[in-house]
């Protein structure tokens, strides 16, 4: 490897990750690719669709020139548009014809990990037509192929690799959402704390505090007397972080301290992948 350190981590956990999705889909047959998966709206397909596509999108190949359908439900912001045009553009190419494309471009991306020669804070093309550093781009493709690995697992029954690299670069990711979740969105007040008590592969424990002015930030450090504290296990905490479930559904693996009408505001905001 010749990445730089900064995006050794990165780098790591996205092959981990891509190749289990890699070893997941090799096998399976026709009608299993139509399956839905937990990430709406999308089947087995979709998500390997998508995989694809933003992988090719880091290589820098063009984007398909391809018109939407009007009828798909879950495609409701511009974010969404632009995602789903990798993923539409695919959906009715068959099981080799999948698995072909996805090795394809794992070679290709692997060759490129092994090559790389920019800065960590090299400007590379992101979704919309934005610009981001190298080691974000590296940053969310890890943490994009680890959720949709746990998608993808969630759908065929495999579960696994809940405490994988990419599990961590996941955790840092959500975790710094969550000042934004409780201060803003959730309206806490100010100079309140919440707590994030997170158990399971991969737990801690997280306070999040909202400062006189309303601003959040998040620490390690408990507090004495938080206004809510939330007690979960790590694979709920990801599929309601990620908009994969909603809170009523998993309210048996949610145990709530406190301030419960804050609790609800924080849980039916929590999902902070966009959509």
């Amino acid at each position: 490897m010749t990445v730089h350190p900064s995006l050794q981590n990165y780098a790591d956990a996205w092959t981990h990750s891509i190749e289990a999705i890699a070893e997941l889909v090799q096998p399976l047959p026709e009608a299993t690719w139509n399956r839905p998966t937990p990430c709406p709206g999308w089947s087995v397909r979709d998500i390997v669709s998508h995989v694809i596509g933003m992988e090719t999108e880091m290589l820098g190949d063009p984007r398909p020139i391809h018109a939407l359908p009007r009828d798909l439900y879950h495609v409701r912001t511009d974010f969404a548009r632009y995602m789903e045009v990798q993923v539409d553009a695919r959906r009715h190419h068959t099981a080799p014809e999948m698995t072909a494309e996805l090795e394809y471009v794992l070679i290709r991306r692997a060759r490129q990990l092994r090559n790389e020669n920019r800065s960590p804070d090299h400007l590379i093309r992101a979704p919309l037509g934005a610009e981001q550093t190298l080691e974000l781009g590296y940053r969310m493709r890890a943490f994009d192929v680890w959720v949709h690995e746990q998608d993808l697992r969630a759908a065929l029954g495999a579960p696994g690799n809940l405490d994988a690299p990419g599990a961590l670069v996941t955790r840092d990711v959500l975790l710094e959402a969550m000042p934004d979740v409780v201060a803003r969105r959730a309206g806490a007040p100010a100079s309140s704390a919440v707590v994030l008590d997170v158990s399971g592969p991969v737990e801690f424990l997280r306070t999040v505090r909202v400062d006189a002015e309303g601003r959040g930030s998040i620490d390690g450090a408990p507090s004495l007397g938080p206004a809510v504290t939330l007690a979960t296990d790590w694979e709920t905490f990801v599929r309601l972080a990620c908009g994969r479930v909603r809170p009523a559904d998993v309210a048996d693996r949610v145990k709530v301290e406190g301030d419960e009408a804050l609790a609800t505001a924080i849980l039916d905001n929590i999902a902070v992948t966009p959509s």
